[in-house]
């Protein structure tokens, strides 16, 4: 029942994930640095040290006890996770959101569900295991259902563009992006890998099921500083740092406003992530699967309800409805590897 729950909470986080972009398009007369720093400030600053401090016993006893290596390591791996997400951002602008997911995602789905347990050593003890099979296609399925929603993301594209006009598309540029996207984007989950064992001290004093919080001090502020240095460069490049007390005929409040509840989503898919993982049994590993796979069948589902590929051609639709089954197919192969093990 542990794993139920598990999945229920991973579901929550990626919703949370799939829906965190909405907002922006609210957000008017600000460049996207401005936007970007204020939500990740939110997301990957504030929130962290709010929702430790509320959830972690006896927090400062346990930043004492916690080695200092798992949290240089897992602040390290966050700020690479921050250069991921950047890339990814501007990736978007070249090949659009749509593939960059697909690649991106992708990467970062294989790659960072399997690159904690091979550098443990603990590969050999997975495959064979009574559950392997299942774990490792879902990750496989999963993979090709992302790669597919992808393929449906794109078809769609270049149906809207045949009536909005040209684009901006160059995959020279934006696949190399995409790669670097993914790569560092995986090792978000390997920071969190690494943190675990300030996690474990945390739980020692009681932290519980919200022992995964005290590691976001770490990866998330690590992501935060070179987000910071990236925007910083930025406005002063462009020299728009005014932008933060003015937003030209469009409104202040609501500017800051959407850029507060972009962070307060994107956090909570971690929140929610750390709920799900404690709760995966001996595979915990397989949670980064789930969560990737998640977001982006949830990216889908959200579009579909905001008729976003209501004019499209019928041969994209199929090619995303073919993706949604896939998906859906891996996070079950996913959730019954976990639940034969547990």
């Amino acid at each position: 029942m542990e794993v139920i729950n598990g999945i229920f909470y991973h579901a929550m986080g990626a919703s949370g994930a799939a829906l965190c972009y909405t907002p922006q398009k609210k957000v008017s007369g600000w460049s996207w640095h401005t936007y970007w720093l204020l939500q990740a400030a939110v997301c990957w600053l504030v929130l962290p040290v709010l929702v430790a401090w509320m959830t972690i016993p006896q927090l400062t006893q346990v930043l004492q006890e916690a080695p200092g290596y798992a949290m240089q390591r897992s602040f390290v791996l966050g700020m690479a996770y921050g250069v991921g997400g950047t890339a990814f951002g501007i990736a978007i602008r070249y090949v659009g959101f749509s593939l960059t997911y697909a690649i991106s995602v992708g990467i970062s789905c294989v790659l960072g569900t399997l690159l904690p347990p091979l550098v443990r050593g603990a590969l050999p003890e997975i495959f064979a295991a009574s559950g392997a099979p299942y774990l490792i296609g879902g990750v496989a399925m999963g993979a090709v259902g992302i790669v597919l929603c992808g393929l449906a993301g794109r078809n769609k594209e270049k149906d809207m563009a045949a009536t909005a006009g040209s684009s901006v598309f160059s995959l020279a540029k934006g696949l190399p992006l995409c790669l670097l996207a993914g790569v560092l984007s995986a090792l978000y989950g390997f920071s969190l890998d690494q943190g675990q064992p300030v996690a474990d001290v945390a739980a020692r004093h009681g932290a519980g099921h919200f022992q995964g919080n005290v590691i976001y001090l770490f990866s998330n502020t690590g992501a935060f500083v070179t987000t910071l240095v990236y925007c910083l460069y930025l406005h002063a490049k462009e020299r728009t740092f005014r932008e933060y007390a003015v937003a030209g005929s469009s409104n202040l409040t609501l500017n800051y406003a959407m850029a507060a509840l972009t962070g307060l989503l994107w956090y909570g898919q971690f929140f929610f992530y750390g709920l799900g993982h404690v709760r995966m049994g001996q595979f915990k590993f397989s949670s980064w699967a789930i969560h990737m796979i998640m977001l982006v069948l949830l990216s889908a589902v959200a579009g579909l309800a905001m008729k976003e590929w209501k004019n499209c051609s019928g041969k994209t639709l199929r090619i995303l409805w073919m993706a949604l089954f896939v998906l859906v197919a891996a996070i079950l192969l996913l959730t019954y590897g976990n639940y034969v093990d547990a």
